[in-house]
């Protein structure tokens, strides 16, 4: 497969800003979009170009390797670069899975000059969700009553709510919210509410507890049986534990990249006694005496 140049394509230097790429294409797809009877290959150039060089990663990678890839890579069938490896798909320009929107494009600079198809109202819904459910993700339903033709309708939607999201993060279903005759649906937007967890909190990747114990098994030494959010454990206290001292238990923290996990960071806390035998002040005295 030919080297493909795509600052060439859209008429941009190498050191272009991500303004002059996006004036560019905008020039471009104006000329050449099919819906204004333009060049439909030219339009699709113009967008795969586009669709690299407005990442900064994918534009990175292009400008190490060039459209041909990098050696073993296999980006197209015979180890050239492939529009698909970016995830953009040119089958059909309305319907094809871009990474970005021509509409937003184009109104950006023209005021919303370029024709946007009719849309219906969108909805907005809040969520409760579990402090567990928000480290790990899970799947919720959702009723809505929509007004379609007049007509009140109700609809069940799945969502699926990704692991690690925090509270007051909003999740967006495109083309769940309200129809509109003649145009497209609406979208749904999800305002997510995390319940607090009595026990945990997040710290990054990692959930931080609190364990109290008693002084002398920070001492001495001890094994106490901890909650995680996979259940029970049992965590050894070494001896000469500190209150405040933090024990690392790996892998039980919050999930990311798709097989890795944090960690559950347990703040230890050393109960005082507040009333002594006579026999523990005489102990404890003696201690006293030797230095410790």
């Amino acid at each position: 497969m030919a080297n493909k140049d795509y600052y060439k394509i859209l008429g941009v230097e190498k050191n272009a800003s991500q303004e002059d790429i996006k004036k560019a294409f905008r020039k471009l797809a104006l000329e050449h979009h099919p819906d204004k009877g333009g060049n439909a290959e030219r339009f699709k150039e113009a967008s795969e170009a586009y669709s690299v060089l407005s990442d900064d990663k994918k534009r990175a990678q292009y400008d190490q390797f060039g459209s041909a890839g990098p050696a073993g890579a296999g980006y197209g069938g015979a180890g050239g670069f492939n529009a698909q490896d970016f995830g953009f798909d040119f089958s059909g320009f309305q319907g094809g899975n871009m990474q970005f929107d021509l509409n937003d494009i184009f109104g950006e600079f023209f005021g919303g000059g370029f024709q946007r198809a009719r849309k219906g109202r969108d909805i907005s819904v809040d969520l409760q969700i579990t402090f567990a459910e928000s480290v790990f993700g899970a799947e919720k339903q959702i009723r809505l009553t929509k007004s379609a033709n007049k007509n009140r309708k109700e609809e069940s939607f799945t969502v699926k709510i990704p692991a690690d999201i925090d509270d007051g993060q909003t999740l967006r279903l495109a083309g769940a919210g309200e129809p509109l005759a003649g145009g497209v649906n609406g979208d749904l937007y999800i305002r997510v509410h995390v319940m607090r967890d009595p026990m945990f909190a997040k710290d990054g990747k990692n959930l931080v507890t609190e364990l109290s114990v008693k002084l002398t098994d920070a001492v001495l030494g001890a094994t106490h049986t901890v909650r995680t959010l996979d259940g029970d454990i049992d965590l050894k206290i070494p001896e000469g534990t500190s209150s405040g001292d933090i024990l690392r238990v790996k892998g039980k923290g919050i999930p990311y990249a798709s097989d890795k996990r944090g960690d559950l960071l347990v703040r230890v806390k050393v109960k005082m006694p507040s009333r002594l035998s006579r026999k523990a002040r005489e102990d404890f005295e003696n201690l006293k005496r030797e230095g410790l």
